[in-house]
């Protein structure tokens, strides 16, 4: 029990939101004043209560979290994955205490340092030098500690050039290199990372891994949420699935990935948008139809890594004489980058007038190996 640094008991976290109630037909003005005059009221009650304010006229109330129960012991590196919506970064703020749970409790001891928003806790008027010891102080560091660690926190964020600029006027980028910064070197007892990480550019995000890989290996508890399944498989020997504010499974990280993407991605082959307006895509091209199916119109046996695949992707081009260079890129469950392939005719980028097209990618057998797969399809113009 000594080495249990977290714990979760029965957490829940509820939030209640408005609607505006959609009129129909002829609304009179008296109508309109005494709504008026009953949302004066509600709002003038809500605040002499210290009830939150909501917006609407009728009230719903969503459960961004029910009924969590975990535990996670000194030295774990533990992955959240889900959806978006899913709970991850309720969760993650409730044990960072931004915010209280509706119902059970957490108990965490240790001293947690997180990153969960680009620019949490800098002050856009100062410059990045004066927004260090500012933040390291809201993270619990003392102004020597701070003084002790300035120099690497500068050079691990690379931001020397910039140290005495506002950081309203950093990039995302650089925001995030210095929070991170002052964060992994506050060396916390535990660490709290949500996907922050996904604004920084490969190298840094690279670092990043490093440097939390170093924080499980020294000792101290890692809590990382990220989309990037690689990522996240690297880092942690663990995993938790969170689903509609619940835990749908926890394990080891591989299995855990691997079921979250089998319950996510569809087994259907093929897909067809028939109304345009509904279809993935922009003002310039719309996806119409993908499938995927074997490349030999003979076959008829259930696909697999022996079977040389064809997989289609048709689509309606909307505007004249447009120069689409069309791309496939096909992924492993890990979220690797297996290959990228577009049109092997010259000239690659070619004019198109308005119309349906057809595009298709073939995948010989053998060549990939067992396991989940998904492609994307990304037009540039």
């Amino acid at each position: 029990m000594n080495d249990i640094v977290i714990k979760a008991e029965n957490i829940g976290k509820m939030y209640t939101i408005g609607h505006q109630a959609e009129n129909s037909g002829y609304t009179a003005l008296r109508d309109v004043l005494m709504q008026n005059a009953r949302t004066l009221w509600k709002k003038t009650k809500d605040l002499a209560t210290g009830k939150p304010i909501i917006q609407g006229d009728t009230m719903e109330e969503v459960w961004a979290l029910k009924d969590v129960s975990f535990e996670i012991r000194r030295g774990e590196a533990v992955g959240i994955i889900g959806r978006n919506g899913a709970g991850k970064s309720t969760l993650l703020k409730i044990l960072s205490r931004i915010t209280e749970p509706t119902t059970g409790r957490v108990t965490i001891k240790g001293r947690v340092a997180s990153l969960l928003e680009v620019g949490t806790g800098f002050h856009p008027e100062l410059s990045g030098r004066e927004n260090i010891y500012l933040n390291g102080t809201i993270l619990g560091m003392t102004r020597v500690e701070i003084k002790q660690k300035f120099d690497e926190i500068v050079a691990f964020a690379e931001v020397e050039k910039y140290l005495d600029t506002p950081v309203k006027r950093y990039s995302s980028g650089m925001y995030v290199r210095l929070a991170f910064a002052v964060a992994a070197h506050l060396e916390p007892e535990i660490l709290v990372v949500d996907e922050v990480l996904a604004v920084g550019d490969a190298a840094f995000q690279k670092k990043c891994l490093g440097n939390m890989s170093d924080v499980a290996k020294s000792g101290r508890t890692v809590l990382f949420v990220s989309h990037n399944l690689a990522a996240v498989q690297g880092l942690c020997k663990e995993a938790l699935w969170i689903d509609n504010g619940k835990i749908v499974k926890r394990g080891a990280s591989s299995r855990i990935v691997s079921d979250y993407l089998q319950a996510s991605f569809s087994t259907s082959t093929e897909r067809i948008w028939r109304d345009m307006n509904l279809a993935p895509g922009n003002n310039e091209i719309r996806l119409h139809q993908a499938s995927v199916h074997p490349a030999l119109d003979a076959e008829s046996d259930p696909i697999s890594v022996r079977t040389p695949i064809a997989i289609e992707f048709v689509y309606w081009n909307l505007r004249p004489d447009a120069y689409l260079n069309i791309n496939f890129q096909l992924y492993n469950e890990q979220g690797i980058l297996v290959f990228d392939a577009g049109p092997n005719e010259a000239p690659i980028w070619r004019p198109l007038p308005v119309g349906l097209f057809r595009d298709k990618c073939l995948i010989p057998g053998d060549l990939l190996n067992n396991g989940m797969h998904w492609i994307t399809l990304k037009a540039v113009s």
